[in-house]
């Protein structure tokens, strides 16, 4: 047979050869960091018998597939760990994950000690050097080798899988585990890995299931790449909103509160309003009409939407349908409302397009396991929009959706963090989603044509639609690279009959229009959380809780610096004034710390001349100032949105 290599080059064998034995043939160093193998396009196992011709490439540590089988193998390396730490411990999955690995374990929670003592079991292991090895079993003998192990969890997959798959088992020393591979030849090649945390992850991802212990790991073929991505994620860590909103007392949260449901402080709660304030007047100049509705609705109205057949457990409802006569639900969403603002009067084709905008508290019953910090909350507020407009109005308001999320993105700063997606449909799962396939192909195809026209460059992915048509969702990722939808404009062409939605077109007849869902800038909880992240808390001057913190260098100079904070709060600048019995060296590093951009300072020279001695984040010691010419500097500086660069270390300051 005649097998093709990477680079073209052909070796003939007069028999069957294993990956790892072509590997060997081709050199000893190859086969010693061989990780798996590429055959014929699909990603097999080192021990692969390869029996016919085909190219075949050998994959190590430096390739995506071979790094992820080096990381599978230390997931086994760290059950087999936990089982001879904590016999008791039930096994559930261990993949690979782009960071590293994972693995579920049924057993009590870990702490940093328990991991860094599963570690040192860990190095044993390795140390040992154990041959790895794979067997097969039929269906039937596999689960009760499993249920001789008491592995139960093993047991429900292995009944999962078809009555004729082929089940593999993977054996290193005293440890056996249920996995279909690839893995390596022994555990002697794992160089270096770190078990990174340990979290609480439900049974298969549903609270209905079990709580189990995940333990998250990384591992690397060499020390240096480990190291790195260590530090990496130090780094990241100190920008975790989660982290980094608590320390800068943006926000928290309370356990009697409950999960998902943050406390804004007032440092935040001043962010979303200058957010919410700015949004709502772009909105109004871009032709909204603002309107108010209810946090409540009967079950009726969720039932002509829909939602309450497609969205009823994702909904926190009030009342027991079979007890009560009216049952409440808090809305997770605003558009059946706005609704019947529109259908508050009959509308001809001259009040179209109506534009609708409101600041909405919504209400969404999320997994307990999927809450984390502000970016997965069941509370929130979001710059909601519907537009009710004419078929031949669809394409230029859509466009205007999306020149307004480019707008909210660009003043933001973050235009060039965001990916976009057309979120379509699934045929596979029809019952899903309003209407039929010939609708969604005309729907999918009409955003399809104006995307292309504004010239955005996106992806396109079945299955992400809403029940009501498809949407363009504005994406993004958080530090740890996970990603979430910050801003979507979806398309509806069903739900205005749900409604009885009508105008009068030019020849007398009543019509239906199309809708238009949309947010400006998405989530305000969820776009603070961004915020933090992206700035590390050092946000630009106009979106700053407290712009300006006056720092009087002694307490004879407290009188002048209350004049300049009253100068300062005439012209609308968030200012304070620091007057604790500390030095001033203390007050400006405390200042820093606190991420606000303009200190400054005022002693005898500046009382003297109505002078101020400006300190930034920007560009450190700027020297003396008159009063009157920092405010109007700064004033443009917030009027303008301006985002400045750190131009100097906090070394140089």
């Amino acid at each position: 047979m005649k097998i093709t290599l990477k680079d073209g080059s052909v070796k003939e064998y007069a028999q069957p050869m294993s990956v790892i034995d072509i590997a060997s043939d081709i050199s000893e160093g190859l086969a010693r960091m061989a990780c798996a193998g590429e055959l014929n396009g699909k990603v097999v196992d080192l021990r692969t018998v390869v029996e016919e011709d085909s190219e075949l490439s050998i994959l190590t540590a430096g390739d995506k597939a071979g790094l992820a089988a080096y990381r599978h193998t230390t997931s086994h390396v760290l059950a087999q760990a936990v089982k001879r730490l904590y016999p008791d411990a039930k096994l559930a999955i261990g993949p690979s994950i782009d960071t590293g690995y994972y693995y579920d374990f049924d057993m009590p929670s870990l702490s940093r000690e328990d991991l860094d003592k599963i570690e040192a079991e860990m190095k044993k292991i390795i140390k040992e050097g154990a041959k790895i090895e794979r067997f097969t079993l039929p269906r039937e003998e596999a689960i009760k080798f499993m249920e001789e192990k008491g592995e139960p969890y093993k047991v429900e997959l292995i009944q999962d899988l078809p009555e004729d798959a082929e089940i593999s088992f993977y054996t290193q020393g005293d440890f056996t585990d249920l996995c279909a591979g690839p893995h390596l030849m022994s555990t002697k090649p794992i160089k270096a890995f770190k078990l990174t945390s340990s979290s609480g992850a439900y049974w298969r991802g549903s609270e209905k299931n079990a709580m189990l212990t995940r333990v998250y790991g990384t591992a690397f073929a060499k020390k240096d790449e480990l190291n790195e991505y260590l530090e990496y994620l130090e780094n990241i860590k100190k920008r975790d909103h989660n982290k980094l909103g608590r320390d800068l007392e943006l926000f928290t949260t309370v356990d009697v509160i409950g999960q998902g449901l943050p406390l804004l402080l007032p440092k935040g709660t001043k962010i979303v309003q200058t957010l919410q304030r700015w949004i709502e007047d772009e909105e109004e100049r871009r032709g909204y009409m603002r309107t108010k509705t209810p946090l409540m609705a009967k079950s009726d109205l969720y039932k002509i939407s829909d939602h309450w057949g497609h969205y009823k457990e994702g909904m926190f409802v009030l009342g027991d349908e079979e007890k009560d006569d009216e049952v409440f639900a808090l809305r997770p969403m605003t558009c059946p409302f706005q609704y019947y603002v529109y259908k508050a009067s009959q509308k001809s084709y001259r009040d179209l397009p109506c534009r609708y905008g409101e600041t909405s508290t919504l209400f969404r019953n999320e997994d307990s396991g999927e809450m984390h910090g502000l970016t997965r909350v069941r509370q929130f507020t979001i710059s909601e929009g519907h537009l009710i407009v004419t078929p031949e109005q669809l394409e230029d308001e859509f466009k205007g959706c999306v020149d307004l999320a480019k707008y909210c993105l660009t003043t933001l700063g973050l235009a060039d963090d965001v990916t976009y997606r057309m979120s379509k449909w699934d045929p596979a799962n029809s019952d899903k989603y309003l209407g039929n396939a010939g609708l969604w192909d005309e729907v999918e195809g009409m955003m399809r044509t104006i995307l292309d026209d504004i010239g955005i460059d996106y992806t396109e992915e079945a299955g992400e639609a809403a029940f009501y048509g498809p949407k363009l969702d504005i994406q993004a990722k958080n530090v740890y690279g996970k990603e979430d939808t910050m801003i979507t404009i979806q398309l509806d062409m069903f739900l205005a009959e749900r409604f009885d939605m009508t105008y009068i077109d030019r020849d007398g007849e009543k019509k239906r229009p199309y809708i238009i869902h949309r947010t400006s800038m998405g989530c305000y909880e969820r776009t603070l959380a961004w915020l933090i992240e992206k700035y590390e808390g050092a946000f630009p001057t106009w979106l700053c809780p407290e712009q300006v913190r006056v720092l009087p260098i002694s307490e004879k100079y407290h009188d002048y610096a209350e004049k300049v904070e009253e100068q300062l709060k005439a012209n609308g600048i968030l200012c304070t004034v620091d007057e604790r019995s500390e030095k001033i060296g203390y007050k400006i590093r405390d200042a820093r710390l606190k991420k606000i951009p303009y200190m400054l300072v005022v002693g005898e020279k500046e009382q003297a001349d109505g002078l101020v001695s400006v300190r930034s984040r920007f560009n450190g010691d700027e020297g003396q100032k008159a009063l009157d010419a920092f405010i109007d500097d700064i004033c443009k500086e917030i009027r303008t949105k301006e985002i400045k660069k750190v131009v100097v270390t906090e070394e140089q300051k």
